[in-house]
C-alpha cells in the first residue's frame, strides 16, 4: 500500500509538469499559427491599396487612411492570440 502511495505522489508531480510543458506548447503553436492570419490580411490589403493608388493617385490620403484602418483591425487577430499565448504560459495551474 505504501508503495501505490508513492507512485501516485510521483504521478501528481508528473502529471502537472506535463500539462505545464504542453500548456507552454499550445502557446507556440497558437501564436505561430494566429500571427499567419493578420500577415496574410495587412499583406493583402496593403497589396490592394497600392492598386486603388495607381488607378486614383488623388485619393491617396483617403485610400491610405482606410488601409490602415483595415490593417488595425486584422492585427486584432494577432493580438488576441497573444493574449491567450500568455494566459496559457503564466495562468496554467503547474
Amino acid at each position: 500500500m505504501n508503495n501505490f502511495l508513492v507512485f501516485l505522489a510521483e504521478a501528481t508531480e508528473y502529471n502537472a509538469a506535463f500539462a505545464k510543458g504542453l500548456a507552454f506548447l499550445a502557446a507556440g503553436i497558437a501564436m505561430g499559427i494566429a500571427a499567419l492570419g493578420p500577415a496574410l490580411g495587412q499583406g493583402f490589403a496593403a497589396g490592394k491599396a497600392v492598386e486603388a493608388v495607381g488607378r486614383q493617385p488623388e485619393a491617396a490620403k483617403q485610400i491610405r487612411s482606410v488601409m490602415l484602418l483595415g490593417q488595425a483591425m486584422a492585427e486584432t487577430t494577432g493580438i488576441y492570440a497573444l493574449l491567450v499565448a500568455i494566459l496559457l504560459i503564466f495562468v496554467a495551474k503547474a
